[in-house]
């Protein structure tokens, strides 16, 4: 029998159209307008959070000698036009501090009604753009009262923390170990996991990964840089946590949309996760729809916790771990159920989700297939 002729020209012939046809297939034309889209949205995100700052219901305790003079002056401060403060009473100097340590306000007025000087507690730990927003407030405030106003700083950013953005930098750093990990983990050997058993293999190497990036992290942030103070032990913990996290979320993105998985899972942790993440404006300066879905996303609660271990004890850091071992465990199990799902589906353990991704057939000259 005569065996077909294998052709072994270099590429299609018919020209340039031929060419092109071939090279710019469909699945890379949707790739680059995901590409855009990306693009695109990260602009309108990162401007949309920043191009206008603006105070809004920023918590603040008061407090005076006596209690009516409190009440009044917090009913005053609610009052301002745009509401920029959130004001309420607290018994008495050191009730107020404590409100501030343990991250329920970010700031107290506190009021001598024997003179015309008060004395305004803030916080630059928890951000330094914040703590001067609270300070133009007040003093603009009682600048209308005919009253002065004394600022003293009670959380200070530390001398190597610059406009406390060193916290913000060391998540950011952390989120860009995970989702890269994460993906180098799937794409190296096809974007789906396999089966339930790879899947487990992944996640076991990227808690590995977690952890050493995590301590290293905080080395670098704390002993190397001598750029935030606090636990050690604790900064460790929460870049693994984190590290994990948003590993975890790029692995079950992979999971259910293949390579595409990669841009959703930049979309949710750089896209919308970095701007809302209260890093170079807390979360009372930045618009209604970045304040809201920035602590529920691992930028975000990462940021806050790591500022609460650098600065407030550990005060104000359970609800934050909670929202990022909510993100691990939730990118775990979706992980771990589309490897059992897929299992023995041909060609599940490769694949973009888009057309032309099926396997290539040797084709002959006379136009028939390899059947084997």
């Amino acid at each position: 029998m005569t065996q077909p002729t294998q052709s072994t020209g270099p590429g299609p012939s018919g020209g340039f159209l031929a060419e092109f046809k071939d090279a710019v297939t469909t699945r890379a034309a949707l790739l680059v307008l995901g590409v855009l889209a990306l693009q695109l949205a990260f602009i309108t995100s990162y401007i949309g959070a920043f191009h206008h700052p603006k105070p809004s219901e920023i918590p603040i305790a008061v407090t005076a000698p006596l209690a009516q003079v409190a009440e009044r002056s917090a009913e005053q401060l609610a009052a301002l036009p745009g509401k920029p403060l959130d004001p309420r009473t607290a018994e008495d100097e050191a009730a107020a501090v404590r409100l501030i340590r343990n991250r329920d306000v970010d700031g107290a007025l506190i009021i001598d009604p024997a003179g015309r000087t008060d004395r305004l507690l803030v916080a630059s730990g928890g951000g330094a753009a914040l703590s001067q927003a609270l300070e133009a407030v007040v003093g603009a405030a009682e600048k209308a009262q005919g009253r002065t106003v004394q600022v003293t700083d009670v959380a200070p950013a530390y001398q190597g923390d610059s406009r406390g953005l060193s916290a913000f930098y060391l998540v950011v750093g952390w989120c860009v170990g995970g989702y890269l990990c994460a993906a180098i983990l799937a794409i190296s050997a096809g974007a789906r996991p396999a089966n339930s058993a790879r899947a487990v293999i992944r996640l076991g190497a990227l808690l590995v990964y977690a952890i050493t990036a995590g301590l290293l992290g905080a080395v670098i942030a704390g002993p190397v840089l001598d750029a935030l103070p606090g636990s050690l032990m604790g900064l460790w913990g929460l870049g693994t946590l984190v590290v994990f996290a948003v590993g975890a979320i790029t692995l079950a993105f992979q999971g259910l949309a293949g390579v595409i998985g990669i841009g959703l899972a930049i979309l949710l942790v750089v896209v919308l996760g970095n701007p809302s993440a209260g890093g170079a404006y807390p979360y009372p300066l930045l618009p209604p729809f970045w304040r809201t879905i920035g602590p529920a996303l691992p930028p975000g609660a990462g940021t806050y916790a790591a500022r609460s271990v650098a600065y407030f004890r550990g005060n104000g850091a359970g609800g934050p771990m909670l929202v990022l071992a909510g993100w691990a465990v939730a990118g775990s199990a979706v992980t771990l159920a589309c490897a059992v799902f897929r299992r023995g589906r041909p060609g599940a353990a490769v694949g973009s989700g888009l057309p032309d991704d099926a396997p290539s057939v040797p084709r002959f000259a006379d136009g028939a297939t390899d059947a084997r």
